[in-house]
């Protein structure tokens, strides 16, 4: 479609006229960010300002910068946790918001073991939806044609409860998935998936795995970009296709569905689309029975174009793997989001993994952003912090995002370190550095220190009777394996030589780690298979006092020198392998339900 001249966009040329509306909404969002981030915040106090917590806080209807800053605290979930629990057990009166909380979304960062619960409302569901409109008009900047074939994602939705006052609690794109936004979304050319809504729906994993990968087979030749949420998702489902290639291809051969598939919905849509091609079984046999894995997804998907998936944080882990399986395929980060809000996307969503960086849209909630300094103690009630607006980031600090959101969140700290890279007009652009405190991720999975220690002296009592005790642990997130595991490396004192920890004892030992971590974790585990059975490698007496000796010999301080509680350097890695006396994996899979605890 030819586009006027007036639709012309700094960012370059859109490839239609819809696409032109996006790129000037971007290019005026960016270049006014202070003025709208001015208004964002007055529109938000405003509508909130007769909350408990704002008058709690004697704003009094003011809606200025200056006011808030002054009077309102900067919070983590925990000082929010008594608010959200009334909401969730049922208080409908204006909490945090002026509107109706309409459901909680679940945060994978955990708290106490549980998701938190992030307050949202509808209105919320138009400010995500706008987002995503802008995604494909980016990406069609660097990437032509799209519209001449369709999208491969892997999208799944997860377990859902309802609170004691009866709202419901899922995640966030399980949320948007199921919602009409999504399900009775308007055609567009350049955003066709091979998924049907009834797989993408279906709440069985393996069903709507099943499915998805029958579609996408069957439109292998259409299929112009492959994705999932997370790397390690699109890794599952390679992982899905080598343990399954034989009932897909006698599917594909006979034009009939595995009775596995239960779903009627999901049998009755299924029955729509396939139809028996024995050409393409033969073709799928050939190429999965292949010893050699390499590059299988642009052999079986020849013309994609570039894998959609986020390959930043924890998540760059991943990168060799993917590159193995696509031959290097570019990698497309297009947004950056979380259950507490949508923040902004990637204007240069083809460039390297590396250097991926997300331009934060002003319109999306009010941000500050508090400088972080790895080395401070943090900060008090007494001496609260001086935070930064949007405009006022400097390129090259580091800070820790706050946000203050249409539902309710007021300056509320998510978590997340980003480094400033540089603006788009006076938006400024950060790379994700990492989540705070996070030491081991596979999925959407986040375990910090505190619990990695606990899980240890839970898992340590088993070994009492047998007089041993665990001197030192380290641990690592394995993404070699699909799905990845956790691996904790153990150094143990056995006083008793004749009474050692047997294997079966030590197998128990990584259940009962497992038992101990949160609840993302072993959701992760039993309802999802995102993550592996857990591995404790038990380790050579004196190991971690080599360790100290190498990290000493490469410059650091004796005095200052503490055993790392994760480790990712290859040279450290060997030196623990090459010292592993046994290994042992968890032997069953922990304790999960889908209900919240109240």
């Amino acid at each position: 479609m030819a586009v006027d001249s007036a639709f012309s966009s700094p960012l370059g040329p859109p490839a239609c006229e819809k696409d032109a509306k996006a790129l000037r909404f971007i290019e005026e969002m960016t270049r006014n960010a202070d003025p709208v981030q001015e208004r964002v915040l007055s529109d938000i106090l405003t509508q909130n300002s007769q909350t408990e917590y704002l008058r709690r806080f004697k704003l009094n209807g003011a809606t200025d910068r200056d006011s808030f800053k002054s009077k309102l605290p900067v919070i983590t979930y925990e000082d929010l946790q008594p608010e959200i629990q009334r909401i969730a057990n049922g208080d409908r009166s204006a909490i945090l918001s002026a509107h109706p909380i309409s459901e909680f979304l679940t945060s994978s960062g955990t708290s106490a073991g549980e998701r938190k619960l992030m307050p949202t409302i509808k209105e919320e569901l138009d400010r995500r939806q706008l987002l995503y409109s802008l995604l494909m008009p980016v990406m069609n900047l660097y990437v032509p044609g799209l519209d001449k074939g369709k999208g491969l994602y892997f999208l799944f939705v997860k377990s859902e409860t309802r609170t004691p006052g009866g709202l419901l609690a899922r995640p966030v794109l399980t949320s948007y998935y199921k919602s009409e936004h999504f399900k009775t979304r308007p055609y567009d050319p350049y955003n066709v998936y091979t998924s049907p809504n009834e797989a993408i729906l279906c709440p069985d994993s393996f069903q709507s795995m099943y499915t998805q990968m029958l579609c996408g087979l069957q439109d292998r030749h259409q299929v112009l970009r492959v994705g999932a949420v997370f790397a390690s998702g699109l890794l599952r489902a390679i992982r899905f296709l080598q343990l399954n290639w034989r009932q897909l291809s006698q599917d594909i051969e006979t034009g009939t569905l595995n009775q596995k598939v239960t779903d009627p919905s999901l049998r009755e849509c299924m029955g729509k689309i396939l139809k028996p091609d024995p050409e393409l079984a033969r073709f799928v046999r050939h190429e999965c029975s292949k010893e050699n894995w390499e590059g299988i997804i642009t052999r079986i998907w020849p013309n994609t174009k570039y894998l959609d998936v986020i390959v930043t944080g924890a998540m760059a882990q991943y990168i060799p793997t993917l590159d193995y399986y696509s031959g290097g395929l570019p990698k497309a980060c297009t947004m950056y989001a979380s259950s507490e809000c949508y923040f902004g996307l990637n204007l240069n969503p083809m460039c390297k993994p590396s250097e991926v960086s997300y331009t934060i849209m002003p319109n999306m909630a009010y941000f500050e952003f508090l400088p972080h300094d790895p080395n401070s103690a943090g900060f008090t009630r007494d001496s609260p912090p001086k935070l930064v607006d949007l405009v006022d980031v400097e390129i090259g600090k580091e800070y820790e995002l706050v946000i203050t959101t249409y539902a309710g969140l007021c300056r509320y700290r998510v978590g997340d370190i980003l480094r400033v890279t540089g603006f788009h007009n006076s938006a400024p652009q950060f790379h994700f550095v990492r989540r705070k405190n996070v030491l081991l991720s596979i999925d959407s999975d986040k375990t910090d220190e505190a619990e990695l220690q606990k899980a240890v002296e839970n898992a340590s009592r088993l070994l009492r009777e047998f007089n041993t005790s665990v001197v030192e642990y380290t641990s690592y997130a394995d993404t070699k394996t699909i799905p990845g595991h956790y691996v904790i490396y153990w150094e143990l004192l056995v006083k008793d030589a004749a009474n050692s920890p047997t294997d079966d004892v030590l197998k128990q030992c990584c259940l009962a780690m497992e038992e101990s971590m949160n609840s993302v974790y072993r959701q992760g585990r039993v309802a999802d298979n995102s993550i592996g059975p857990l591995e404790i490698r038990v380790v050579k007496n004196g190991t971690f006092e080599e360790l100290m000796d190498y990290a000493i010999s490469r410059g650091a301080s004796i005095n200052q020198y503490k055993v790392p509680r994760c480790v990712n350097f290859t040279p450290i890695m060997e030196l623990l392998d090459s010292r592993v006396v046994s290994t042992h994996f968890s032997p069953a899979l922990p304790h999960w339900t889908p209900e919240r605890r109240r």
